[in-house]
């Protein structure tokens, strides 16, 4: 959005706010914060149009999202709105389409909501990513979503043939998103929130770190979680690794190749033996991390005499050293965590182990060779992907200069994108910036079990929220946080800042007191 229209939106926000009420202050009773909220339908600001708005006086129900808990909201003003509504290539219509949820009761803060996969929806504006039991919304936070410029299903790319709506995705909608909707939140309240931050997880992981590195005035405080930092490469090698799964096959084999429940069972109780105790105690959940680097997959492997399949306790030599090469890392990828949530094959999507079953881009793979020469000269310039990338960046001086804090964290089973090449990033911007600096604003935590985003039999809901708001706002670093289950048994589990791990000291193991940080 450039300089002229931003003055449209805030003069064409001024005059929403003195038409509304008189400009009496938000906040003076339900019948004037309705009222002031329904005048907003219909008004232009710029290249922003607000095509409605409502008072929603009981709230509404949120269904779960990102392993959070279907919950009722607080009274709020729902706005809908485009921004640069057009006919762009190919006669399709385009614009930014966006919500803002402005709660009755408002903390004075706002909120940028992450996307997911392509994005091309608009997600109930609510805050929900690392938000805990309680989103932001529910906490007074004003907060907007949008669709990053298309609309469509969620890995629909057909928008890439226009080209503002590709530099949208790309990076554009984030700022143009904020400035619109930060603006409507101040004349609607007649005042400046007094921080702003961003969370999301995935596509909205990466559009936390694009904020941070190439608008970095934005934001106090960005939460990413598990960024698509750069999808292909992590793409690439996820299918990479089941062409060779499917070379192992004997000739003729038409069908993509998998790992069986008793070969998962095998590889679960391996890491058991070689890992899992590491942090003191043996119970499904390799917290200390790095010590599961030196992982030996040869012990899997099926010695004289057996053969491997569905009546053995081993797994046949040539998926082995699939496994070793897949995990070992790539010359265009980082190595992938070992971690027993890799076998994961429950509801909704399978932990990292190819499964040669249907994924989110559809059915797995069948070849049985690849030209990865070929495939890398396609990633090199893909000219979206060059855009999006968000892995190579890493001069923050000016975000980190302003006091802005950013936190990262990966579930370490994630079967999309390595736990440890955002951890390769996190080491990188330490260095670019400096270790004094980056310490006193950046922390990282890795999720064990965790799959893509929540998910898994692992402590996957964590509120880094909170520990962002009081880092910001009261100079509190955050040091040890604590997780809980989004399902099955209840408990808690500590999270250190990587490379640190909870280290189970004694006591009751499903209370976080019963366990200390070490290493790091």
């Amino acid at each position: 959005m450039g300089k002229r229209a931003i003055a449209l939106v805030a003069v064409g926000a001024a005059a929403l706010a003195a038409g509304s009420a008189g400009g009496t202050p938000a906040q003076t009773g339900t019948s004037d914060f309705g009222a002031r909220c329904e005048v907003l339908t219909g008004q232009r600001m710029g290249e922003v149009v607000i095509t409605s708005a409502e008072f929603l006086p009981e709230g509404r129900t949120i269904p779960a999202g990102f392993g959070g808990p279907e919950v009722q909201m607080p009274p709020h003003c729902l706005v809908t709105g485009t921004i640069n509504r057009r006919t762009g290539a190919g006669g399709v219509e385009y614009g930014i389409g966006f919500e803002l949820a402005l709660p009755l009761e408002w903390t004075g803060r706002y909120l940028l909501q992450g996307g997911g996969g392509l994005n091309g929806s608009v997600r109930p504006p609510v805050g929900p990513v690392a938000a805990g039991a309680d989103n932001a919304l529910a906490r007074g936070f004003a907060v907007a979503s949008h669709d990053s410029g298309h609309r469509g299903a969620v890995f629909d790319n057909s928008f890439y043939a226009d080209q503002r709506a590709a530099l949208n995705f790309a990076e554009a909608s984030v700022r143009t998103v904020t400035l619109a909707t930060r603006a409507i939140t101040a004349q609607f309240y007649q005042a400046d929130p007094h921080h702003s931050y961003m969370t999301g997880c995935s596509t909205g992981g990466r559009e936390g770190m694009l904020a941070s590195q190439r608008y970095p005035e934005l934001f106090d405080g960005i939460v990413v979680g598990a960024p698509a930092m750069r999808p292909g490469h992590g793409n690439l090698a996820i299918e990479l690794a089941q062409v060779q799964l499917n070379a192992t096959q004997p000739a003729g084999t038409s069908t993509p190749a998998g790992f069986d429940a008793t070969e998962r069972r095998v590889i679960e109780r391996e890491l058991t033996r070689q890992c899992d105790g590491r942090d003191g105690r043996e119970d499904g959940i390799i917290a200390n991390v790095e010590a599961c680097r030196a992982f030996d997959p040869s012990a899997l492997q099926c010695r004289a005499g057996q053969t491997g399949g569905q009546t053995s306790e081993c797994i046949a030599s040539p998926k082995v050293e699939v496994l070793r090469e897949a995990f070992a890392g790539r010359d265009f990828y980082t190595a992938i965590p070992w971690d027993t949530g890799i076998t994961y094959n429950g509801p909704g999507i399978a932990g990292y182990l190819p499964s040669g079953q249907p994924g989110p881009f559809g059915p797995a793979t069948s070849a049985r060779a690849m030209d990865e020469a070929a495939r890398l000269r396609e990633l090199e310039w893909d000219a979206v992907g060059r855009l999006t990338d968000t892995a190579y960046w890493t001069n923050l001086s000016t975000y980190l200069g302003r006091g802005s804090k950013i936190m990262y964290y990966h579930g370490v089973s994630d079967p999309w994108f390595s736990a440890y090449d955002t951890w390769d990033y996190f080491e990188r911007a330490r260095e670019a910036n400096g270790a004094e600096a980056w310490d006193q604003a950046a922390r990282f935590y890795m999720m064990p079990g965790m799959l893509h985003c929540g998910g898994g039999e692992s402590f996957d809901r964590i509120d880094l929220l909170t520990a962002m708001v009081e880092w910001v706002e009261g100079g509190t670093a955050p040091a040890g946080l604590t997780a809980t289950r989004s399902s099955g048994a209840p408990g808690e589990r500590p999270l250190c800042p990587h490379p640190a791990y909870p280290h189970y000291v004694g006591g009751d193991p499903d209370t976080a007191a019963s366990y200390a940080c070490r290493g790091g």
